[in-house]
């Protein structure tokens, strides 16, 4: 099972971080030192994927800047012979192939993956939402594209949550037949507490079969109104074509701002540069009275 693409969907409003998306998408705010989506595009180069397919709106075209030559900047950098931010800026701007394709109403995750179909066609896939941030060795999409080719089965990334916030995510009901490993019987969408088959809560990281473009194409609305891509999963789980990783390392919530600050510390925390002096002031602050 070769995986080089990777659908990334980013025409949401981004309305959990307002008002700082009011006018920059929330996929370009930053973290530490580099923008949330480049990020989700490093963690799907390492585990080779080539093709990154964003599905956009005709107020993200920044995102697809992003991933471009800009001339101008590269002409200063070398002026100035800033050599380590030119190679940078230009190292972006190679890293991946860029491919846009337009959710012009935004009815759901299951819609935006359905927007992607002519150009995923009949190859298995990845989807990564910039939401959830995966790092650590060994872990994120990686982890399932790895899974999906031993098992030859979609895969979605799952991880252990508190019963009370369980109504914020899909949940799976699975029988674990490996460590960290489950056979999916069924999904539920945002249930409550009491209605929730277990704790596995799914997050932005999936590997998807060519057929859930069909199952797709039939959704009816759920939750929300949307086409929820959590019920389209249920088909393959009917067909036993749906495994469950629990994956591992560290993972942020980028529109929860506590997830979203605490990223950025975490990787200021990484640069020897700025580490003891960060930790100084963030003692000064701890140690002041509110």
């Amino acid at each position: 099972m070769e995986i080089t693409k990777a659908v990334i969907p980013v025409a949401g409003w981004g309305t959990r971080s307002l008002p700082a998306t009011k006018n920059v998408p929330k996929e370009m705010l930053p973290i530490f030192r580099k923008p949330i989506v480049q990020y989700i595009v490093e963690e799907g180069i390492s585990a080779g994927i080539t093709d990154v397919v964003f599905v956009t709106n005709q107020n993200k075209t920044i995102i697809e800047d992003h991933f471009d030559r800009n001339f101008l900047l590269e002409q200063l950098l070398a002026r100035a012979a800033k050599v380590e931010m030119l190679e940078e800026v230009r190292r972006v701007a190679d890293m991946v192939n860029v491919i846009a394709v337009r959710q012009k109403e935004q009815l759901g995750l299951g819609h935006a993956v359905l927007t992607a179909r002519e150009v995923c066609r009949n190859e298995p896939f990845a989807v990564m939402l910039g939401d959830d941030l995966m790092f650590g060795r060994d872990t994120g999409i990686g982890e399932l594209i790895k899974a999906a080719r031993i098992e030859n089965k979609a895969v979605v990334g799952v991880i252990e949550v508190p019963r009370h916030k369980v109504s914020k995510y899909g949940v799976i009901k699975g029988t674990e037949f490996a460590k960290g490993m489950y056979t999916v019987s069924s999904l539920v969408e945002k249930p409550s507490a009491e209605q929730a088959p277990s704790n596995l809560a799914i997050i932005g990281r999936y590997v998807l079969l060519p057929e859930i473009f069909d199952i797709l194409e039939g959704q009816k609305a759920g939750v929300g109104g949307e086409i929820q891509l959590t019920d389209a999963l249920q088909g393959l789980a009917d067909r036993d074509k749906l495994i469950a990783v629990k994956l591992q390392g560290q993972r942020f919530d980028a529109g929860d701002w506590v997830e979203y600050l605490t990223a950025n510390i975490y990787f200021a925390l990484q640069d020897e540069e700025l580490r003891d002096d960060l930790v100084k002031r963030l003692q000064e602050l701890l140690s002041c009275p509110s």
